[in-house]
């Protein structure tokens, strides 16, 4: 097996995770993150810990369903940790770990421009709908 050189490595780490292959597993990263409840649990969670309870009223129209699995995904993915307290009764509590809040920042401003820009969004789509009917 012929030896690689550094730049050769980089290329063939770089290839083995571009988006824009099929089969890149960032592909499956991607679609997780782009969940609108796992952007709505990663800014509730930017100031500290959060149980589930305060998660689930943070946000509104969330099941319980889907919040566990959002939660349970995105500790299975290394961006928030679960602790339980042993009292009475058990207290669980969710947090944003230091690669979480790497991310962070980064869905807390989707989440603002999609704030900010929704009017234009709604007037675009009216302009569509009344072009395409």
């Amino acid at each position: 097996m012929p030896t690689m050189t550094a730049a050769q490595r980089r290329a063939a780490d770089k290839a083995e995770y571009d988006a824009f292959i099929a089969l890149c597993p960032s592909r499956r990263l991607l679609d997780r993150l782009s969940d609108k409840w796992v952007t709505l649990a990663m800014v509730a969670l930017k100031n500290g810990p959060q149980r589930y309870s305060q998660l689930s009223r943070t946000m509104a129209g969330v099941s319980q369903k889907m919040l566990t699995q959002t939660l349970r995904t995105l500790e299975r993915d290394g961006l928030v940790t679960r602790t339980v307290t042993p009292s009475v009764p058990v207290t669980v509590t969710y947090e944003l770990t230091e690669l979480g809040r790497s991310l962070q920042g980064v869905v807390e401003l989707l989440k603002d421009w999609a704030e900010s820009h929704m009017d234009q969004v709604l007037e675009s789509r009216d302009r569509y709908d009344a072009v395409s009917r």
